[in-house]
């Protein structure tokens, strides 16, 4: 009886464990059994790896062959384990030596002619192996980009399971091309693109500065969609521990390609209004894929024509808005995903797109107004910090000759900005203004006792709810950072009250 063992890795979410693949080969009727609470793509794995060993020039063990991935109550999926159950039959037949398995991690699907093909979530693999006391990993070579970004563990990438062989018994192989990593920042539209529109570039400012939520209303061709597609172009970039953890979700997605896998700019995503709950929020009949909120993750999730939005899809963002992760529970446990973002909605004002206050150019009747923004609820909008009105591009804005500020001008002050935040917050456990609880904001981070007695009286009227009052404390702290204040001042906290509460007085005007 021969035995051998290799390690891997089983992911649920951005999280995993390292799994145990042993191969026992004993005498007896030839089968092969596949233990371990496998999936059909994990069980269709002796078929690929059979073949594969078979065409790469390694024989097929004739006798009674089982595989047993550890630990067994844990649910196994996918085709990435069928190089490391390559890899343990020659190990338990001795033709490759175990010793240098020991602590290296393998991933990989195999095709029939023995090329390994690339696997969907190789980064924060890397991750769970490295934080496992793991030095080495094996990996396809059209993940080596990705799985190279961890430090701390040396990742070997491979195209063709006979190099795997030769590479482990000591032997010369040429793989067919040279491998560069290279990072390119993504390229963003720049605001220098947007005329007019003095106001609303404002409001996405402030919101870069804190990572407030902003609702944009305005008629069709105001130019809501350009002032949400170049939010990202003024926000800071990611730190390395940011551009890890979100490219870790993409890489679980399917979405990093190439040798330029590092994304450096906060990501934007904007999904279609025909769009599931599952697509938005994350889900999947046994595997857990993130969704646009997760891929959105410390970047900016655009929803254009939310009112057109499913029933029930806005809604559920609630949870995500407040808690920053997002939990999808399925039969085969539970998956957490980072779910941290900048929302940005857009929405025309009426049905006909044309109700601007006065009603001249709207044929909807008041009740179809209502009836169309009520798609919006009063606790997703009691989450947005800002919403304002995109007032349509005037005739003087568009004959202008001189440009609006380009995104670098901006997003400089934007830095600045941050960077008060930065030394204000620490050691507070908050990153930005957004995230700052209630209680620090009545505590160690109060505004002025005059801005104070202004928002009070709002509340005292019922015009603002608590939680809307410390959104406007919030953002009257990203204004104060933008002015270079100590703290927020009866204009700070003005701006943001008016910045927060323009559309609710629009709609009332309908």
């Amino acid at each position: 009886m021969a035995l051998a063992k290799v390690y891997s890795v089983a992911l649920l979410g951005v999280a995993g464990h390292v799994v145990e693949v042993e191969a026992d080969i004993a005498d007896g009727v030839p089968a092969f059994n596949l233990l371990g609470l496998p999936d059909a793509a994990l069980s269709e794995s002796r078929d690929r790896v059979r073949s594969a060993l078979i065409n790469s020039g390694e024989a097929w063990p004739n006798k009674r062959t089982t595989v047993a991935l550890s630990p067994a109550s844990l649910p196994k999926r996918g085709s990435g384990f069928d190089l490391s159950v390559a890899l343990a039959l020659l190990a338990g037949e001795k033709k490759i030596p175990s010793e240098r398995l020991g602590a290296t991690v393998v991933l990989g699907e195999l095709s029939l002619d023995g090329r390994i093909r690339a696997i969907a979530g190789a980064l924060p693999a890397m991750v769970v192996a490295r934080d496992a006391g793991f030095s080495r990993a094996i990996v396809p070579r059209a993940n080596l980009a990705e799985a190279s970004l961890i430090p701390g563990i040396e990742v070997f990438g491979f195209s063709q399971l006979i190099n795997v062989v030769a590479f482990l018994r000591g032997l010369e192989f040429q793989e067919d091309d040279e491998f560069e990593s290279v990072e390119n920042p993504s390229t963003v539209p720049d605001l220098a693109d947007v005329l007019g529109q003095y106001e609303a570039r404002r409001a996405i400012e402030i919101a870069a500065v804190g990572e407030h939520h902003l609702l944009m209303m305005g008629t069709p061709g105001a130019g809501k969609t350009m002032l949400a597609e170049r939010l990202p172009s003024i926000m800071p970039p990611l730190d390395t521990d940011a551009a890890i953890e979100v490219t870790s979700i993409h890489s679980i997605a399917g979405l990093v390609k190439g040798s330029t896998p590092l994304i450096r700019t906060p990501p934007f995503v904007a999904p279609h209004h025909s769009a599931t709950r599952s697509a938005i929020i994350g889900g999947g009949m046994n595997q857990p894929r993130p969704g646009a909120i997760s891929l959105a993750h410390r970047g900016v999730l655009f929803l254009d024509e939310a009112p057109e939005f499913v029933s029930g899809v806005l809604d559920a963002l609630r949870e995500p808005l407040e808690s920053g992760v997002v939990s999808l529970a399925r039969t085969g446990g539970t998956a957490l995903f980072p779910a941290r973002f900048l929302l940005v909605l857009a929405a025309n004002p009426c049905p006909c797109g044309r109700f601007t206050g006065d009603g001249r150019a709207c044929n909807c009747t008041p009740l179809a107004i209502r009836r169309y923004l009520s798609k919006l609820s009063g606790p997703l909008l009691d989450r947005v910090d800002l919403q304002i009105f995109v007032e349509p591009v005037s005739r003087v804005a568009l004959a202008a000759s001189d440009v609006g500020e380009a995104s670098a001008v901006v997003r400089e002050r934007v830095l600045q900005a941050r960077e008060r935040t930065s030394v204000r917050l620490a050691g507070s456990g908050f990153a930005t203004n957004a995230h700052v609880s209630g209680s620090a904001l009545r505590r160690e981070f109060a505004a002025s006792d005059d801005a104070m007695a202004l928002i009070h009286r709002e509340l005292e009227h019922h015009r603002v709810t608590a939680r809307g009052l410390h959104k406007v404390l919030r953002v009257a702290w990203s204004i104060a950072d933008l002015a270079g204040h100590d703290r927020p001042r009866r204009e700070d906290v003005a701006e943001a009250y008016l910045l927060r509460s323009g559309i609710s007085q629009l709609v009332g005007a309908a």
